[in-house]
């Protein structure tokens, strides 16, 4: 369970946003304006904030200027403003996701889990092994019997992702929220031609692969090989 604060002038919004999130085992408060919320924020000391964009009494971007100011808590905007624009400039103000109405609860409870587990996570200092691979995540290092691998910055951010869930099938739209921190959409062909390149610089192929193993039609493990 987690303390989440809701922030959103829209009744009928908030009331079923509310009601889904409680219905999920959560605790939430809710409020209709902007500064009550920034209240609500700094007393109950959420885990989480659900965000509009348009309310009453100030814009939800300077809210979430004024939230992190004093909190690191994680923020989903939750808004019907769905331009690209709005989306990129928004989250290089603070958000850490975006959710464009009208969304399902099952959309929601997903991005509430993966903005949750995120920022659950303790930041990882020892090295992930599996098989001969190596993953130093502090020096940003992979090794792969012994050889370092060259990889580029998000490319080793996909092989930490997958490495971490070593033994687990993680699909392309995880792949999507969780290393390229993509909000919504999203093309998959971006995680395709980085598990490309990735299996090209670890010497495999997506039709004899070693590591990064295809579960057609759901996603892809990272495991180690047989033999």
């Amino acid at each position: 369970m987690a303390a989440i604060v809701v922030v959103e002038d829209d009744l009928r919004i908030r009331q079923a946003v509310a009601r889904a999130l409680a219905d999920m085992g959560h605790d939430v408060v809710s409020s209709a304006a902007a500064l009550p919320g920034l209240e609500a924020v700094v007393q109950q000391r959420p885990d989480l904030v659900l965000l509009d964009l348009g309310l009453p009494d100030l814009d939800g971007t300077e809210l979430l200027k004024m939230i992190r100011a004093v909190s690191k808590v994680p923020v989903i905007i939750i808004t019907a403003r769905g331009d690209d624009a709005e989306v990129v400039r928004t989250l290089d103000s603070g958000a850490d996701d975006y959710l464009v109405k009208p969304f399902s609860t099952a959309q929601l409870g997903a991005r509430v889990r993966a903005v949750l587990r995120r920022s659950n996570e303790p930041p990882a200092r020892e090295p992930v092994r599996i098989g001969g691979l190596e993953i130093d995540p502090p020096a940003r290092r992979a090794t792969l019997d012994g050889a370092s691998l060259d990889l580029s910055p998000k490319e080793f951010d996909l092989l930490l992702y997958l490495a971490r869930r070593a033994g687990e099938v993680v699909t392309k739209r995880e792949m999507l929220a969780e290393v390229w921190r993509e909000p919504y959409g999203g093309s998959e062909r971006t995680v395709d031609v980085h598990l490309s390149w990735l299996r090209r610089k670890m010497g495999e192929t997506a039709a004899a692969p070693r590591y990064l193993q295809t579960v057609f039609g759901v996603g892809i493990r990272l495991a180690a090989p047989d033999s």
